[in-house]
């Protein structure tokens, strides 16, 4: 019996269809069922209800298949624990990251993380909140910082701020001579929205504050990055809502007023892998608890 055995297997049992598995793995139907039959034989066990559509589980199988998806999330753990030993025995350790973290506290972090960590490389990469889910879960990452709430048993969240949002401006627009800005006064502001793609990101948490207050936005233009969102916004094109740390991005040519609604915020959350319990991100997350006090968590 070998690992492709039994990830063959936990997908024809996901899968409900030995049609369907097959698609999934890239393999042909025959030699997929021909391999399920071997794995019966061996086992000496039924594991399959057969006839039944869509196909179904015996009480061995059902067995069979809570200790397989065990044993290869422990392979995976494994694969990706070694993976960050690099190459030639170099230890690396990757952190993704959404552009707007960088105007925040994520840089003295690192730089703690860095010194605490002298022979550690530290790889830092941007990518979106979706991005990250998907590079942690395959090991391209280890932890990462983004701003999207998602539910996965395989990942941890804590979320580390709630950043209450500015109104970011045009160097000569009339709301300037306020102190604050009710959100009433932007609704049918022209908005620039960022990022563009891949959704769901910070741009979807935007829209919801407009859904959320029955207002339609008026989008003048999305675009991919916060700097060109910004760039538009000094040209005139529209306002945007931006995170507060983004007011550290200083600009002569964009003005930023805060939000009078404290309900209207974005988090800052760091995921990692459920399994991971090193001394790395432990270290990480003890920089973080100590930049960002008091630590508002949300485990699970």
């Amino acid at each position: 019996m070998e690992l492709r055995h039994l990830r063959y297997f936990t997908t024809v049992a996901r899968e409900h269809s030995f049609t369907r598995a097959a698609e999934k793995l890239n393999i042909a139907q025959s030699p997929l069922s021909r391999q399920m039959r071997e794995l019966e034989e061996e086992l000496g066990a039924t594991l399959f209800e057969r006839p039944s559509r869509p196909l179904r589980l015996t009480a061995a199988g059902r067995f069979f298949n809570e200790h397989a998806l065990q044993i290869l999330q422990r392979a995976d753990e494994l694969r990706i624990t070694t993976r960050r030993f690099g190459d030639a025995g170099r230890r690396q350790f990757f952190i993704g990251f959404v552009g707007s973290a960088l105007y925040g506290g994520l840089p003295e972090v690192v730089r703690g993380f860095r010194t605490h960590y002298a022979g550690l490389e530290v790889v830092l990469v941007e990518m979106s909140t979706v991005e990250q889910m998907a590079a942690l879960k395959e090991g391209r990452i280890d932890v990462g910082f983004g701003r999207i709430r998602f539910d996965d048993p395989a990942i941890r969240r804590e979320v580390i701020a709630e950043e209450t949002l500015l109104v970011a401006l045009p160097p000569d627009h009339p709301l300037l001579g306020a102190e604050g800005v009710a959100f009433r006064d932007i609704s049918a502001e022209p908005l620039v929205l960022y990022p563009k793609s891949p959704r769901p990101s910070y741009a979807d948490q935007v829209l919801s504050f407009y859904r959320d207050r029955g207002c339609i936005p008026v989008i003048a233009q999305e675009v991919h990055e916060l700097q060109t969102a910004l760039g538009l916004v000094a040209a005139g094109v529209g306002i945007a809502l931006v995170p507060q740390s983004v007011r550290h991005l200083h600009r002569d040519d964009v003005a930023y007023r805060p939000l009078l609604e404290p309900t209207i915020t974005s988090p800052l959350i760091m995921s990692y892998r459920a399994s991971d319990t090193s001394a790395e991100v432990t270290q990480i997350f003890g920089l973080i608890q100590h930049l960002y006090p008091p630590l508002e968590a949300a485990r699970g």
